[in-house]
């Protein structure tokens, strides 16, 4: 199984509900690079760190006309372009992010508190140089949906055994809890893997307060899925 897929592939759609859905361009690969279309606000189609596939706009139709593609994490720049392009929407940037749009050869929108008029509202999840890591986080309050990029996922080598949902194996030893315990989610929808509908505050909870606590078996599982 590769670590990160390439060619065409048949996506697998995910994390499906009445409001949006996501997708999995490479169901096969290691990192479970997960993408997600949510409808704003607005009525349009908000594409969250997406990873273009054959057929995918037939996916973002089912829900209306895409609005605009964000990017949440410094190291997501992903397709956004050229699913930009495509749809003719500019790429969604915060606007504390650094070192990002001189990569993203589409038109940007940088944005702050407000993720346009999609509903979400946006956060700081890490901010950090050493290591580089720039990721932003959205929740939006009237339905409970949260996306988070990457501090938090369900791919394999992000879970512990007996974890639903995982934190980072590099942000384990000092997990976000400040910037995600905040909030009491529904839903939760991660780049890594499927999201979480069921119990999602909770899952989020066990699997900050277990960050350090499931170090061994999480690394453990770490070494088992990337070591052959």
């Amino acid at each position: 199984m590769p670590m990160k897929g390439s060619g065409s592939a048949e996506y697998r759609v995910i994390d499906r509900w009445d409001g949006g859905a996501g997708w999995l361009a490479y169901p096969n690969e290691q990192m479970q690079r997960a993408s997600h279309a949510v409808v704003g606000d607005d009525g349009g189609v908000w594409l969250f760190d997406p990873v273009d596939a054959p057929g995918i706009d037939d996916l973002f139709e089912e829900f209306g006309e895409v609005t605009g593609v964000v990017v949440g994490l410094d190291r997501h720049k992903r397709d956004a372009a050229a699913i930009a392009t495509r749809h003719g929407v500019p790429v969604y940037v915060p606007d504390w992010m650094t070192d990002v749009v001189a990569e993203i050869d589409a038109p940007i929108e940088r944005f702050g508190r407000r993720l346009g008029d999609s509903g979400f509202e946006s956060f700081v999840v890490v901010d950090s140089s050493i290591p580089p890591w720039q990721e932003a986080g959205f929740i939006r309050r009237s339905d409970g949906t949260m996306v988070v990029p990457e501090s938090v996922g369900s791919a394999p080598y992000f879970r512990a055994p007996g974890e639903a949902l995982g934190v980072h194996p590099m942000r384990r030893p000092f997990p976000p809890r400040d910037a995600l315990l905040g909030y009491d989610p529904e839903r939760i929808l991660v780049g890594h893997g499927e999201g979480v509908s069921t119990g999602a505050g909770r899952e989020l909870e066990r699997a900050l307060d277990g960050a350090r606590r499931n170090i061994p078996g999480a690394y453990g599982r770490v070494l088992k899925e990337m070591i052959p």
